[in-house]
Formats: C-alpha cells, sequence, structure tokens
C-alpha cells in the first residue's frame, strides 16, 4: 500500500453512518470497493464542509478493511470530533495517510487544517491569492485568526509530485471559506 496516491476525490456518492465502538462505517448508496470507488488504505473524510450548507466536518481517518459496497472499517477515531455521525456526507482521498495521522491536520483546532490534492493548474491560480502555492502535490492549508483578527492562511507542501487529479474545482477553497 502506498503511503500517498494522486486523486483527492475518490467517492462521495451517497451518506455514511460510523459506529464508533467497533470502527464500522455503514453507507447508504455507496459503492464501497468497487472499481474507482473507496480501497483500503485510502482516507475517508467525514462530513466535508461546503457539500451542503448544513455540513459539518467530523475530522478523518484510514479505511483498512472493506466488506462491501456499503460497509468498510475504519483503522482509528482518534483523527475524528467524537460527535455522532450519521447520516452525513462524505468524500473518500488518496491523501497522505501519514497527514490524517498527524493530529495537526486530523482535528479542528483554532482556524482550520485541511490537506488538499493540488494540480499544476491549482498553484498557477493561487499566485495572486493568500494561498500562493509553490508545487503541485499534497498540500496542507492551515487558516487561523492573529492576534489582531486578521484572517491568515499557511500552506505548506506535504508531497511533491505531478500528476495529482482534483475532483473539486477549485482545488482548495478560498481563504474566506475554510
Amino acid at each position: 500500500m502506498a503511503l500517498w496516491g494522486n486523486n483527492d476525490a475518490v467517492g462521495s456518492n451517497g451518506t455514511v453512518t460510523l459506529d464508533y465502538s467497533t470502527g464500522v462505517v455503514t453507507g447508504s448508496g455507496t459503492t464501497f470497493g468497487q472499481v474507482g470507488a473507496a480501497k483500503t488504505g485510502d482516507v475517508i473524510k467525514f462530513g466535508i464542509k461546503g457539500t451542503a450548507a448544513s455540513a459539518v466536518y467530523f475530522g478523518d481517518a484510514v479505511i483498512v478493511a472493506i466488506a462491501g459496497t456499503q460497509s468498510l472499517t475504519i483503522g482509528s477515531t482518534a483523527g475524528l470530533s467524537g460527535a455522532a455521525i450519521a447520516a452525513t456526507t462524505f468524500q473518500v482521498s488518496e491523501s497522505p495517510i501519514f497527514a490524517t495521522l498527524d493530529a495537526h491536520y486530523s482535528q479542528r483546532k483554532e482556524g482550520s487544517e485541511f490537506v488538499y490534492g493540488v494540480a499544476g493548474a491549482g498553484v498557477t491560480a493561487s499566485q495572486n491569492t493568500s494561498h500562493q502555492l509553490t508545487h503541485a502535490g499534497w498540500v496542507g492549508v492551515t487558516t487561523y485568526n492573529d492576534s489582531d483578527g486578521n484572517l491568515r492562511v499557511k500552506s505548506e507542501v506535504l508531497v511533491a509530485m505531478s500528476g495529482i487529479t482534483t475532483g473539486n474545482t477549485p482545488t482548495f477553497p478560498p481563504a474566506s471559506e475554510v
């Protein structure tokens, strides 16, 4: 299993419910395990911000087993908020597993920390924005308010690579939306 892949949006059809005690995720309308869908080693992001007006981000987890098109198991709930996850939106990504296991990116703190797959065009598009990305690949984007209340954006390349396939446009959110 690779430490990272090149697709930041493998799948997000349907909704999921998590049993925290067993780590079992039950899907409704999902296609886990099918070609082009979630597979072992991918990262599942629960309640992606921006997918619906009422969406809540619960955190990320690594998929360790897939039992069928509507059932999978995650390795740990440490990167999740602890709030009940029932019939919520999700997204599956091939983002770097080490970023999911790093509490800096897997838990909400002051501001927001997310990992995005950024294609070369996304780097070019970011040059006149607050993101100012320097390289394509897997990028950690952190937003926070400084001591004067100004919104700040920090981006760092976690894995520099070409060939990233993004499923979102833009590949990272404007600073005002994180």
